[in-house]
């Protein structure tokens, strides 16, 4: 399976969530796959600083700092093409929902950056994979609107995606979400109280049934 790997920056609070992205590399590596890691060249929404948990006064930009945790081996998303992988996944980090998309802000009225949901829907619309971790399903549903995804419990989300025209399974920690149908699949993580062990689980979980969709195309 060779997978794309969209990366929202670097850092849970304003970027891509790190130890969502590293664990998910390293299922697909460990499942015997390989991937590409991509992120929008566009600016930061803002930056946070991790300890304080303040806004500093800097610019950053989402390609950058993805770039650090792909080690350099990154492209830009408008160079996505569908035909060349089996799947198209996203990590979580609020990144996703200020970087991304911008759920952080809007709610439910948020709007897509234009070539990530180009991505997405052009997947789709392959009958392509699409993994979705943490809150990244919220992404996914305000895409595509009708479809089922997870992102653990969270009461107030859940009713966000049920708005947006999406359907919510809760689940736990080692379980996923499948949407055959629609060819999704989703994982809670740091939607639920985690450890890194529970992230790991979850990232494998992920990728398996992904695989498993990919083996079965």
């Amino acid at each position: 399976m060779k997978a794309a790997v969209v990366l929202a920056g670097c850092g849970v609070f304003d970027g891509a969530e790190i130890h969502e992205a590293v664990m998910t590399l390293y299922a697909i590596d460990k499942t015997g796959g390989t991937y590409q890691i991509f992120a929008p060249n566009v600016k930061q929404h803002h930056v946070i600083n991790h300890i304080t948990g303040e806004v500093m006064n800097e610019s950053r930009n989402v390609l950058a700092e993805a770039a650090r945790i792909a080690r350099g081996r990154i492209k830009t998303l408008t160079e996505y093409r569908v035909a060349d992988f089996d799947a198209l996944i996203f990590p979580g980090g609020f990144g996703v929902a200020k970087n991304l998309c911008t759920y952080a802000f809007d709610g439910t009225d948020c709007s897509v950056d234009r070539v990530v949901e180009a991505a997405i829907r052009d997947t789709h619309r392959a009958g392509k994979p699409i993994g979705a971790l943490c809150i990244s399903p919220v992404l996914i549903t305000r895409v595509l609107g009708d479809v089922t995804v997870t992102i653990g419990d969270d009461a107030s989300t859940v009713a966000d995606i049920t708005a947006m025209g999406g359907r919510h399974e809760i689940k736990r920690h080692g379980e996923v979400s499948v949407d055959r149908k629609n060819r999704i699949v989703s994982a809670p993580c740091y939607m639920l109280d985690s450890t890194i062990s529970d992230i790991a689980h979850d990232a494998e979980a992920l990728i398996s049934a992904i695989k498993e969709m990919v083996e079965k195309r």
